[in-house]
């Protein structure tokens, strides 16, 4: 039986969690969140970028260390349930960081995998 508001839970903490590790400058940990999977997709302005391993590579290029890192807190605007073990998340991510403030837009579908809620596909501005 479904409890669509214990996923929701389970999805926000998800989220904090790997907020919080990006926020200790632990990048694989905040991949931790993500599809340890090819099939994985990161949608940004640069376009798409297909796989786990491939979106981690970016993340450390684009954030090499402290200075890029900083601290990062999301702000979820919704949360859609779509099937069975299968929800969307829109939100707003805040970065304060030493190189310069940023903060966009970014909408996750994330899906219960092996038990743990995962995202497969990021769409972040």
């Amino acid at each position: 039986m479904e409890n669509k508001e214990n996923d929701i839970e389970a999805i926000k903490k998800a989220l904090q969690k790997s907020a919080e590790d990006w926020s200790k400058g632990d990048i694989e940990g905040y991949m931790n969140v993500y599809w340890k999977s090819n099939e994985l997709q990161f949608i940004g302005k640069n376009g798409i970028t297909y796989g786990w391993e491939e979106t981690y590579k970016k993340y450390k290029k684009n954030y090499p260390n402290s200075d890029h890192t900083g601290q990062l807190t999301f702000k979820v605007l919704a949360t859609n349930y779509l099937a069975t073990n299968l929800y969307s998340l829109t939100g707003e991510y805040y970065l304060k960081r030493e190189k310069g403030d940023v903060n966009g837009i970014f909408t996750l579908i994330f899906k219960k995998i092996d038990n743990n809620w995962v995202i497969v596909s990021d769409h972040s501005q």
